[in-house]
Order: structure tokens, then C-alpha cells, then sequence
């Protein structure tokens, strides 16, 4: 760190920070000071200190309360994060006090979570009782992201779609692997077809997931490299709602097939294999060193190694996968 930058940190009290987002929350000096059981002239040195130590006006103050300045909206943004921060280091901290031993972070995309997580979660936890486990969902670019910037100590993902152009490289390791179905309404036209090459599904439309999930963005391209378009409809958060939106006869979708098995009892619904390559999908463990990791992460690690399946699969070496930017 700077000279310049450990001055600033000097300069920023942590109480202040809480009293300002205390009067932008309310939008009073007054009744912020009631909430925090302060002196109401306290709280405004407090404020005016802290536009001292910013170097800038942070609140207009008029007769019906405070609004924020440009350079107050940035700092309300910081302050909650630096806040936040605080809040989790206390209750890791506190759980250290109640005998756990580690934590580790890790952010997964949706298929890792719903097909396999929590069978191989629960199992770990059971073993490790005094390590806890931090899960976070997101797409598999902002898994990638997370891990690259130090946001998460592991990520679990579909690295096919989401690492492309980008550096530095990532670490990964195989986990375990998919197949995506075709999804249709029971009796749809499709729905007689052993099997089917996604070309063909092009003339339908497509209930999907978030525009940047990897099944979104691999459709994206295989409906580009047939110079067709694609006809996604309509968009959801969840596998559930993708489900009773295709049993609705809104459409019809793509869905990991494990996945699909889980959700058998969403809808009267069949689940045709696709014949694309590009439907096998590996889902691998992605680190930014995986010996650098601390030791609870390793034992993670190592507990995700690939299982036999039965239906057994060839899972890839070590690869080095590059991170989005």
C-alpha cells in the first residue's frame, strides 16, 4: 500500500461511515441520530469531518433534510461494501470462537448446483463438521471472474462458453460431466423422436435461462453457425420455472440431463437426447493455484475428484483455462 493510500485509510473512521449510511438511508441527520442514540450535533461533526478527510462535499443539507452529491452516491456505494465486509469477518470470526476451522468460498454455476452439490456437499460437511462452505450461484463467466479476482477460493462451472479471451490462466480440474435434453410438453410434435440435432429445434420456440448462462450461449452460437435465428422467447431464472413454462406450452427448452430427472415431477414433460457435440458438457473445478490453496480448500478439492458414474466418462487432464475479462 501507498503512503498516500495508508494516509487516507487513516483518515476514514469506521463509525463515521455507519453514521452516514445511517443519514442516507433515512435521509435526515436528525432522525438518523435517533436511530444510532446520538446527539444529532455529533452525527453532523462527524459527517463534516469525513467530507474534510474525502476532500469533497458528500450531502446538500436543505430544511427538509440531506441528498447525496455525486461524490456522496460513490461513497454510500463503498461504505455499505466496507460494512459488509466487517459483518462477515465477524461472524467467520465468531464461528472460529465456536470451534469451527476454515472456511472455504466457492461460487458454482446453476447446473453444478442443482445436479450435484448438494449430495457431494452435505457428504463433505459431514466429515469436515468444523469447516464451512460459502456457496454462491452465478453464471459460469462471473464463476470464472470470482475465483480470477480472489472473490471466491473455488469456482465449479462449464468452462466450454464462458473462458474464451481471456488471461491470465486459471487451474481446473475435472468434476463431472452432463448431457442436455431437448424438453417438450408431453405429446409435442418432437416428443416421438429418439433423438434430435439442435438444428431442428430451431423452429421452435425456446424457453431459456439468464442470456449469459452457458446452455444460453452455446444455443446462441449453434443457431449463429446455422445462420438461423433463435428464437428464445421467453428467459428464466430457474429450472423449476423453465419447466412449467415448457408444460405450459410456452416452449420448449434445453436442460442438463440429470437435471431433467430431478424435475420429473414438474409438468408432464419428455426429454429427447440432443446429437450435438457441443451437448456433452464437462463442469470442472477451477482455482487460481490449486497448491497455493489452503489446506481446507485442498480437502475440497479432493473430495470433488470425479466419481465413477454409470455410465462412465474419459474426464480431460489438468487444463489451464483462461479467465474472462
Amino acid at each position: 500500500m501507498k503512503s498516500s493510500e495508508r494516509s487516507f485509510a487513516r483518515r476514514i473512521d469506521l463509525t463515521s461511515l455507519q453514521l452516514f449510511v445511517a443519514v442516507c438511508e433515512l435521509g435526515s441527520i436528525g432522525r438518523a441520530a435517533e436511530r444510532e442514540f446520538i446527539a444529532a450535533s455529533a452525527v453532523s461533526k462527524r459527517l463534516s469531518d469525513l467530507e474534510t478527510a474525502v476532500d469533497t462535499a458528500l450531502l446538500y443539507r436543505h430544511s427538509r433534510g440531506v441528498t447525496l452529491t455525486p461524490a456522496g452516491e460513490s461513497l454510500l456505494h463503498h461504505a455499505r461494501t466496507v460494512l459488509f465486509g466487517l459483518e462477515r469477518m465477524q461472524g467467520e470470526l465468531s464461528e472460529y470462537a465456536d470451534g469451527v476451522r476454515g472456511h472455504v468460498r466457492m461460487h458454482a454455476n446453476i447446473s453444478a448446483i442443482f445436479q450435484f452439490l448438494p449430495e457431494d456437499l452435505g457428504a463433505f460437511a459431514r466429515e469436515h463438521s468444523q469447516i464451512k462452505i460459502d456457496l454462491q450461484e452465478h453464471l459460469s463467466s462471473d464463476v470464472l471472474h470470482a475465483v480470477q479476482e480472489g472473490a471466491a477460493d473455488l469456482g465449479i462451472c462449464n468452462i466450454g462458453m464462458a473462458s474464451a479471451g481471456g488471461s491470465p490462466a486459471l487451474q481446473s480440474r475435472p468434476y463431472r460431466s452432463d448431457r442436455l435434453m431437448l424438453v417438450v410438453p408431453s405429446g409435442h410434435a418432437l416428443s416421438a423422436q429418439a433423438a434430435i440435432n439442435f438444428e431442428e429445434v430451431l423452429d421452435w420456440d425456446i424457453v431459456g435461462l439468464h442470456a449469459n448462462s452457458s446452455i444460453s450461449l452455446a444455443m446462441r452460437a449453434a443457431a449463429a453457425a446455422a445462420g438461423r435465428p433463435l428464437r428464445q422467447r421467453i428467459q428464466v431464472t430457474g429450472l423449476d420455472a423453465m419447466c412449467r413454462m415448457i408444460d405450459n406450452g410456452l416452449g420448449v427448452g434445453l436442460l442438463p440431463d440429470r437435471a431433467f430427472a430431478l424435475m420429473r415431477g414438474v409438468g408432464n414433460l419428455q426429454a429427447i437426447p440432443l446429437t450435438d457435440a457441443w451437448a456433452h458438457r464437462e463442469l470442472r473445478v477451477v482455482a487460481r493455484d490449486f497448491e497455493a490453496l489452503p489446506i481446507t480448500a485442498r480437502l475440497l478439492v479432493e473430495h470433488l475428484a470425479p466419481h465413477p458414474d454409470p455410465a462412465p466418462v474419459n474426464p480431460a487432464p489438468d487444463t489451464k483455462i483462461q479467465s474472462p475479462t
